[in-house]
């Protein structure tokens, strides 16, 4: 038997209809703007263009660099997720799996970082980078987002291992096994949803991460794909080239959207995962 929409399912999935499309319409209205010429764009923002100019995406991708700007973030982007990951998987079976005195409290400081301000580490994390020689570095970038642990990624993660059977990692050091093979052998594989599940998480952080190449890079041929085109929308003061603009904005969209594409499933359960898995 069919279960009846009562009033307030209607007025809710109204609700969602309409929030959907405030979401849609900037993105549709970014496509066709993007198709236009400069000349169409003046004339009326609202109109559809007259000759889909795709040449638009091509001179974005070599006047304001998106090309190179897309290499550098897939060397930082690519790099970061993979040593991150590792870091953040390590960290949480560390954290929840092995006793070790002083455990509880390391979780407690770790839990009282929820409530500090991350801009409050941006000077010191500076001036040791700077020390360092790291600033105006891809490489000093990768170091400083791998190593800089995320608390949420860290939770998420150690709640779905708590919920592993304890008596598996007891069975296996009876075999002879070491604490490197279990780790390796049990708890990643049994893992895997979880690890995944931060990883594209932390892929959709790093790509969009915006303030740490801006403030870490100076050199334009290093910015990645975000600081590029926050450098081509002051170019507009000057060049007002919008609709190519445009087309850079349509091109930087398409890493985050295939993501979500192709694991929206990873994605809408790993908001879940760590309270239902703990």
């Amino acid at each position: 038997m069919k279960e009846r929409r009562s009033l307030i399912d209607w007025f809710w999935w109204l609700v969602l209809i309409v929030w959907s499309l405030t979401i849609l319409f900037p993105l549709v209205w970014v496509l066709y703007e993007s198709l236009k010429t400069n000349r169409e764009f003046f004339q009326d923002v609202w109109s559809l263009p007259g000759q889909l100019q795709w040449a638009n995406y091509g001179k974005a991708w070599s006047k304001y660099g998106i090309g190179d700007a897309m290499v550098n973030t897939l060397y930082y982007v690519g790099v970061t997720l993979l040593v991150g990951t590792f870091i953040t998987t390590i960290n949480a079976y560390a954290l929840t799996r092995m006793e070790f005195r002083g455990r509880r409290l390391l979780w407690g400081v770790i839990m009282l970082s929820l409530f500090l301000p991350g801009i409050n580490a941006l000077i010191p994390q500076y001036v040791v980078m700077r020390e360092l020689h790291l600033t105006n570095s891809l490489t000093g970038l990768i170091i400083l987002d791998s190593f800089g642990e995320n608390v949420f990624f860290l939770m998420l993660l150690g709640g779905f291992m708590q919920a592993l059977p304890k008596e598996l990692e007891e069975s296996a050091y009876i075999d002879g096994a070491t604490l490197f093979q279990v780790f390796r052998r049990i708890i990643v594989p049994l893992s895997m949803p979880g690890i995944v599940t931060v990883a594209i998480f932390k892929f959709l952080a790093l790509y969009n991460n915006f303030l740490s190449p801006f403030i870490y890079l100076s050199d334009q041929k290093k910015y990645t794909i975000g600081v590029s085109m926050y450098s081509a929308n002051q170019m507009m003061q000057y060049t007002s080239d919008w609709v190519t603009l445009f087309a850079g904005v349509m091109m930087a969209m398409v890493p985050s959207v295939l993501m979500f594409v192709f694991f929206k499933r990873w994605i809408i359960e790993g908001a879940t995962l760590g309270a239902v898995k703990g």
